[in-house]
């Protein structure tokens, strides 16, 4: 957890981590949390970013919802983690933990049921852990992921900056721990359908966009690969990324191509 100057320097450019210096010296760190190995952050550029780094894992998971689209991370992200290097932010996952713990459970379950009653996100992902599978279809999935997209420049059809599809991989990832993987599936389909729409609309960030469909369509192949579903099910997962390799975004094709080849060849391994 221990972070350096040196693994700053691995996760970006020279350029970008002299930028970071510089607005960790011109006190552009408006403020600074962290909760256990998690830090989130909101820095001042030419608006304000938030901004969450991971100390405990590989190249710090480093988000930023900056339109930065260069190679590695940027400026705003290397900021926090040089930070981080002499001047680490206190843990307040104690201080949580101590909440948790002398909290009446009652009151905590009253709680809890308050904020997932208004909370869509949180709810779909506490009854994932709770093991119960998705009855949200592609379609309603889509449409929120959809709406991220509307929102994020609601004046123009153009897209400049990042989306934090966290919160949609959060699940389909919960659900993976359950062994709902038809559930995870469910959930990374409607992502890659949304992001495959919508990638011409994308006119900055671009390898954060690609970055996300390729996650979402690596679980989508490791689900439907891990489901022992029957024919039905694989034919139709393979005909969905066939369908996409002729009519999506032509740069993406080679990926479906890609999927589809392995998912048949695993399909072929099962016979």
């Amino acid at each position: 957890m221990d972070v350096t100057e040196d693994m700053v320097r691995d996760v970006c450019t020279d350029a970008v981590f002299e930028r970071g210096e510089r607005y960790l010296v011109d006190g552009r760190l408006c403020e600074i949390h962290r909760v256990d190995t998690t830090v989130t952050a909101v820095v001042s550029g030419s608006r304000q970013y938030d901004v969450r780094v991971d100390l405990a894992a590989d190249g710090f998971a480093p988000w930023c919802d900056c339109p930065y689209d260069g190679p590695g991370t940027c400026k705003h992200a290397v900021a926090v983690l040089l930070r981080c290097v002499d001047d680490r932010p206190p843990d307040k996952g104690d201080r949580l933990d101590a909440a948790l713990d002398g909290a009446d459970a009652d009151e905590l379950r009253a709680f809890l049921r308050e904020e997932l009653v208004t909370d869509t996100a949180l709810r779909d992902r506490f009854l994932a852990q709770a093991g119960e599978s998705t009855r949200r279809s592609i379609d309603e999935l889509r449409s929120s992921i959809d709406r991220r997209f509307a929102e994020t420049n609601p004046e123009y059809d153009v897209v400049f900056e990042p989306i934090d599809f966290t919160q949609w991989f959060n699940l389909a990832n919960e659900y993976r721990k359950q062994e709902q993987y038809r559930s995870a599936t469910i959930v990374y389909r409607a992502l890659i359908e949304s992001l495959d729409d919508n990638m011409e609309r994308v006119d900055g960030a671009a390898d954060h966009f690609s970055s996300a469909f390729r996650r979402a369509l690596d679980g989508y192949i490791d689900c439907v690969g891990a489901t022992e579903c029957d024919a039905d099910t694989a034919t139709d997962a393979v005909e969905f990324l066939d369908e996409r390799a002729t009519s999506g975004t032509p740069f993406l094709a080679e990926h479906f191509e890609r999927a589809a080849a392995e998912l048949r060849e695993t399909q072929t391994g099962r016979l």
